[in-house]
């Protein structure tokens, strides 16, 4: 038996399915979300990625199937305590104009906080850890809506960091960044889950982002899941034209894979 065979995975997803009214956005799906690795969903729009991000971080409750972290159903999780297994970075966040990045950053720690109490020592030391590695110490005492955007959303990671997790999901992380600060934003991805052990679940349009930066890319279409797998390997003209509906042609430029999107 091979040890990835062996090992458990961070979330599995079994037989899920979820429905507006009538239309069905997810199908009877099954996944499994390696431990340790960058796993990257993607798809056309409307295929039903979004809502099954929503579904495996407990803003929507499934129709049919279970979530399972670690094992155990999140539907027996409450909030406060799955906010201790994982974190959320969301696509579109929004904070007070007047609010530092250090203040802003310390919302992380509300899971761990009991009524009326102080910040204590390990949530300093986790703060201080959060904007160190995300590289925002310098800035701590600046407004938000002062930053750049790529800051910002540094800011929104770091917030997502203090909750010392061990799994963080990312909706559409470098959506709205320029080249630059898109690139900023996937090597700190990278950096996380290389050097601290995060397990990394995230949405992404780019193609290539995601097979350069993934180690497992779930493609879904029309609700159901077409491609799972390491993306050297499952991404093809094939399943390209399963996902979008449209002819790319690949490259490899250096040993590594390009998407010839134009």
């Amino acid at each position: 038996m091979q040890d990835n065979q062996l090992e458990k995975p961070a979330m599995e997803v079994k037989n899920l399915s979820f429905a507006y009214g009538k239309n069905r956005i997810l199908k009877n799906i099954s996944l499994k979300i390696q431990e340790g690795k960058i796993t990257t969903i993607m798809g056309a729009n409307g295929c039903g990625k979004s809502t099954l991000f929503s579904l495996m971080t407990k803003n929507v409750v499934p129709g049919k199937g279970k979530i399972l972290l670690h094992g155990r159903n999140i539907r027996n999780l409450r909030l406060t305590e799955l906010a201790k297994k994982i974190a959320i970075v969301h696509q579109y966040n929004s904070a007070a104009d007047d609010i530092t990045v250090e203040r802003l950053i310390s919302y992380g720690r509300t899971p761990y906080m009991k009524m009326l109490a102080g910040r204590r020592e390990e949530d300093t030391r986790l703060i201080e850890w959060a904007m160190e590695v995300t590289d925002l110490t310098e800035y701590r005492h600046r407004e938000v809506s002062r930053l750049s955007g790529g800051q910002r959303q540094r800011v929104w990671i770091a917030m997502a960091l203090t909750q010392n997790t061990k799994i963080l999901f990312l909706d559409e992380p470098t959506t709205y960044l320029d080249i630059r600060y898109q690139l900023e934003i996937l090597q700190l991805i990278r950096k996380l889950n290389q050097e601290y052990g995060i397990t990394i679940i995230m949405i992404l349009h780019d193609i290539n982002q995601a097979i350069h930066f993934s180690d497992q890319v779930i493609g879904l279409k029309d609700g159901n899941v077409v491609v799972d797998g390491n993306p050297d390997q499952v991404i093809t003209t094939d399943s390209l034209r399963q996902l979008y509906g449209i002819d790319l042609n690949i490259a490899t430029v250096n040993n590594q894979k390009f998407v010839l999107t134009l």
